[in-house]
């Protein structure tokens, strides 16, 4: 079965379904104003839910304005082929392709692709690598294919990427995969906002918790005393007051403002995607939200992870993972029963998306309660210190100290750095806070996930099969801390938002470490463009290729790069929010 006909039986047995929404949207149009109508008959509506799927070596892309309706409201969309997702690109490893984008907005846009190594010039940042696509300009993209797996692609200008212009791109091995599927469904989850994305970041600036409507409350306050005493309920109170931060600021926006999309489709809709009882299902999930960490899981089926942003991974069989804004996971599962739900369900536990695997399109199966909230911890704020230790997965004890003491002694930087430095830049207005004992572990689920239960992903669960690319030792190692001021809604890279930093430099073909330090309480989702993250343990041990690298609270980890790929890349939190207020950073290698 090739991956065009993956969802030819679906986008049949699901055709009634698509009639009866485009009745529901034409009842919405038929209520509007007069100017909404006469909008109506000069942009198309946006499909959504089954993307085309374009293969071969030349592509031909435009992107566009087209109205869609999520929530009742109609709303214009920026859209690729006139669809959201946009189509999903089915490439083959090894070829080169030539990808011609047509703009048709009234003002600039790009294609940035996310994950794949080419050159920085075919990267699609405006700014960065070029100086975007004006309107009415056809920009053409050429590279050729060193890689395969799971990845995609979205605007790098504004806020269209917040506005529906995203889409999946897979790409073949040329050998043929290491793991075989008899179905094979691509997942991209998404959020979607009626308003426009720059009053809502206004608003933000202007008050950073406006969309956070997870405050505690006194009912909590009782349940505390009922729990742990008077005493302790109004200390754990009292010590949050005094640093004025928030336990409960998981995320800057909430479903308040968001509505959570699993293939350009809202819950209500609810995707389906079919299968034969007994057959293996690949799930190739991509977060391609511009403000949404998602937990997944599908209740009463196991997932086995086989790829991580695009790289095969040893196969760990779990029931949920965490991931953020830019990263992708690869699973398969073998349904044992007639339905089952897909659930993807907001960090800050507001909001969801979720879809159906079924043997029928008419099936369905119980959506579950979005799971309580939970406050973050003092690991999330001060890190080490609360633990005694470096965190629950370091290792310690006299064989592993004297071990690190011998490698220490042969290479200075046979270990990452435990010694935190932070910039004298970081002590200014747009630093809140600063971790002097960060963790290093990478066996934490994070805040909500921590024993619930299920067995949780981590990224200490990953293994890249293969190891990592290039096995030098690093040259250098440089230091970099994720900062931000909450009051402010002012986020950076050691306490400098993007247009007071100088580049990160790198010599061609140095091998580097790069430690990332998060001095912030928010998950920051890390993508650097143009080279591969070799994501390593605190023993300096490979673990896994990345190219989005989630950094947690109070958290301090590390990667290897090896600079191998001349010219200027972006590097930036994938918090679309987080990137515009400044976290956000040029690398260049020359």
């Amino acid at each position: 079965m090739t991956v065009s006909d993956f969802g030819k039986e679906c986008r049949l047995a699901l055709s009634r379904r698509g009639f009866v929404g485009a009745l529901s949207a034409g009842a919405v149009l038929a209520a509007a104003p007069q100017w909404l109508r006469a909008g109506e008959n000069s942009r198309q509506w946006a499909r959504g839910g089954w993307p085309t799927v374009l293969s071969g070596r030349e592509i031909e892309l435009v992107v566009a304005q087209s109205w869609v309706n999520f929530t009742g409201v109609p709303r214009l969309a920026t859209t690729i082929n006139g669809s959201i997702p946009a189509p999903t690109l089915h490439f083959r490893e090894g070829d080169t392709v030539t990808i011609r984008v047509t703009n048709r907005l009234p003002e600039t846009t790009s294609v940035h692709w996310h994950g794949i190594i080419l050159p920085f010039e075919m990267d699609g940042v405006p700014g960065i690598s070029f100086s975007g696509i004006a309107p009415g300009e056809t920009f053409v993209y050429r590279f050729t294919l060193r890689q395969s797996g799971t990845y995609w692609y979205h605007s790098h200008s504004g806020m269209q990427e917040l506005t529906g212009m995203y889409g999946a791109l897979i790409v073949e091995p040329r050998e043929g995969g290491r793991f075989q599927a008899d179905r094979d469904y691509v997942v991209q989850l998404s959020d979607w906002m009626d308003e426009d994305p720059m009053r809502v970041f206004a608003r933000l600036k202007a008050r950073s918790d406006a969309y956070n409507f997870n405050q505690p409350t006194a009912v909590e306050f009782f349940r505390d005393i009922a729990g742990s005493g008077l005493g302790a309920a109004l200390d754990r109170r009292r010590m949050w007051n005094q640093m004025r931060m928030n336990p409960t600021d998981l995320a800057d926006l909430s479903s308040v403002v968001l509505t959570h999309l699993l293939n350009g489709m809202p819950a209500a809709q609810n995707w389906r995607g079919l299968f034969r009882p007994g057959e293996r299902v690949r799930l190739r999930f991509i977060n391609g939200a511009g403000n949404t960490l998602y937990d997944v899981r599908i209740p009463g089926l196991k997932m086995t992870v086989v790829q991580a942003d695009g790289q095969d991974v040893e196969p760990v069989t779990v029931d949920e993972f965490r991931f953020g804004p830019g990263e992708t996971y690869d699973v398969i599962v073998t349904p044992a029963q007639d339905a089952y739900t897909i659930f993807a369900q907001s960090m800050d536990r507001t909001g969801y998306a979720a879809g159906t695997l079924a043997v029928r399109p008419d099936l369905t199966a119980p959506v579950p309660a979005l799971s309580p909230v939970e406050w973050l911890a003092m690991t999330d704020m001060m890190g080490a210190m609360q633990h005694g230790d470096a965190g629950h997965g370091a290792h310690h004890g006299g064989m592993a100290m004297d071990h690190a003491d011998h490698a220490m002694t042969a290479n200075p930087l046979a270990l990452p750095s435990k010694e935190v430095r932070h910039a004298s830049s970081e002590y200014g207005p747009s630093v809140d806070m600063r971790v002097d004992t960060p963790r290093t572990n990478l066996d934490d689920p994070g805040v909500g996930l921590r024993d619930n239960g299920r067995r949780v992903l981590t990224l200490a669960d990953l293994c890249t099969i293969g190891g990592p690319l290039d096995q030098r030792p690093p040259e250098r190692e440089i230091e970099l801390h994720l900062t931000g001021n909450m009051e402010r809604y002012s986020w950076s890279f050691d306490g400098l938002e993007f247009g007071s930093s100088t580049p990160v430099r790198m010599r061609p073909g140095e091998r580097l470490r790069v430690i990332l330090q998060n001095d912030t309480m928010m998950t920051h989702p890390m993508h650097m463009h143009g080279l591969w993250s070799e994501l390593e343990n605190d023993r300096g041990e490979f673990v896994a290729r990345r190219h989005t690298i989630p950094v947690q609270p109070a958290q301090r980890l590390s990667f290897l790069v090896t600079a191998d790929a001349p010219g200027r890349w972006a590097w930036h939190c994938h918090l679309m929010f987080h990137m515009e207020a400044g976290m956000f950073r040029e690398v260049v290698v020359a």
